[in-house]
């Protein structure tokens, strides 16, 4: 048995938590956050003041390794998010026959839910699991830090009840965790951090459908594109969807959105979000807006090796992403997994931490680097949002277009844009087989003509939805 003090009660200390505790370990988790959720999950997820979670209340989808690992490691979590009106979602569903299974198949679904409902089942797990200690309203106040040997090394929390010594620490603080902060105070070397600002800013808002119409709007894709924008509809629990819209942080006309009367107007000019709205669903909350992005990247290790033992990252406080392709909640669950697995290791604290560093930075940090480029090139696309290109696009350009539009009309093609954003395979090696290329250049052949297009609203339209041109801030 090791005992563990977990510095963090979200996502990631929530399921590190229990994944340790039904391995035997003994595990005090501290959440400065007094709130237990559960009782009335639209009171949670509207009304609960997170300062420090504005993307709480964002929309998620949840990919496939939610799913893997909960049901590994928790199935009565899984099981109980079933319950609370959390939905399966696999892609292949868009087609009107399933194409022949293939190994694999099974796991590539998405699970359409809130986010508090994971929290809330989650909750109420670790709140049953007698060997976890759970001290909400109690937040940690530092370490406690043996500089003794040639790595200093982390022994224990302490927090305003008293300290508590533990063989392993986690860091799963977020993304404004202050323990690197506390390191540094305590002699050790500085953490290395790789930060990258994403300069767009998401507004969405939720509707819940009526309860004797549709629960959906048939076969409609999930997103529309424009030149300066993005928007996309987000199913989730209990007949409720999210819509939303991103654009840079220097569109002038951004600051308009928030009036919810301008966001749906603007939102209509999406053909994925009209098809939505026109189900008339109610409006369940206003214009809820999320912006200072960043993909920062917190390794606990440089050249030297780990800056400190008996402490590890976990979830934001290791790889802090841009939600938009909903990786943070995946990797947090892949972290809290691989600890909860090695823990009986941590007697040895040097080569514990080192072999975690090194399975992070294989397994975790080529997704942070996958979503740090994707932002990179949306960031290009919409920093100028009165430009229109009529330059021809590149090659490559055209190859992902027709590889995103050939998708919804291939089940095979389908299956290797799954794997992408399921975080199973690369791009690179999901579209590069010969299979894939070989179906893609069939398509191309159907579509001699194929030329990248948006289906969302040119700039006049977006500006007429405004009101006015001169919602400039």
């Amino acid at each position: 048995m090791t005992r563990v003090a977990i510095v963090g009660g979200g996502m990631g200390g929530l399921t590190a938590a229990l994944f340790l505790g039904r391995r035997g370990h003994q595990v005090t988790l501290f959440e400065r956050d007094g709130h237990r959720p559960g009782h009335d999950l639209d009171r949670d997820f509207f009304d609960w003041h997170r300062p420090g979670v504005p993307h709480a209340v964002q929309p998620h989808g949840l990919l496939a390794p939610v799913r893997t690992v909960l049901r590994a490691e928790a199935p009565d979590v899984y099981r109980e998010m079933l319950r609370m009106g959390a939905r399966e979602h696999n892609e292949f569903a868009w087609f009107t026959e399933r194409p022949p299974a293939r190994a694999g198949d099974e796991d590539l679904v998405t699970i359409r839910t809130r986010r508090i409902v994971l929290e809330a089942a989650l909750h109420d797990a670790v709140h049953r699991e007698p060997g976890v200690d759970v001290r909400l309203g109690e937040p940690v106040d530092g370490l406690l830090v043996d500089r003794h040997g040639d790595i200093p090394r982390v022994t224990g929390v302490r927090s305003a009840s008293r300290t508590h010594r533990a063989e392993l620490v986690l860091d799963a603080g977020g993304r404004r965790s202050p323990v690197p902060r506390w390191l540094t105070e305590a002699g050790c070397r500085e953490a290395v951090v790789e930060n990258h600002r994403v300069p767009i800013a998401y507004f969405c808002r939720w509707y819940r459908l009526r309860p004797d119409g549709p629960r959906d709007p048939g076969r409609v894709r999930p997103g529309s594109f424009a030149a300066f924008a993005v928007g996309g509809v987000f199913p989730s629990d209990n007949g409720i969807f999210a819509a939303s819209l991103t654009v840079s942080t220097a569109d002038p006309t951004r600051a308009a959105l928030r009036d919810p009367v301008v966001f749906e107007r603007a939102a209509r000019t999406f053909p994925a979000i009209a098809a939505w709205l026109d189900l008339e669903p109610e409006p369940v909350s206003g214009v809820l807006a999320m912006g200072g992005l960043h993909n920062r990247w917190t390794a606990l290790a440089d050249a030297d090796g780990p800056v400190v033992t008996g402490l590890v990252g976990i979830g934001d406080s290791l790889a802090y992403t841009n939600p938009t392709m909903g990786q943070g909640v995946a990797m947090a669950l892949r972290a809290g997994q691989w600890v909860a697995h090695h823990a009986g290791t941590a007697s040895d604290p040097a080569s514990f931490t080192a072999e975690y560093h090194r399975w992070a930075a294989r397994a975790l940090r080529p997704w942070f680097d996958v979503q740090v480029a994707a932002d990179q090139a949306s960031a290009a696309q919409l920093s100028d949002p009165t430009r229109v290109s009529s330059e021809p696009p590149t090659a490559a350009g055209r190859e992902r277009a027709a590889l995103a539009a050939c998708a919804f009309d291939d089940p095979l093609v389908m299956r290797a844009r799954a794997k992408v954003r399921h975080l199973v395979l690369t791009a690179d090696q999901a579209y590069g087989t010969e299979e894939v290329r070989a179906r893609l250049a069939h398509w191309l052949d159907e579509h001699p003509d194929f030329t990248p297009a948006f289906d969302g609203p040119a700039r006049a339209e977006w500006e007429s939805a405004m009101g006015h041109p001169d919602h400039a801030i």
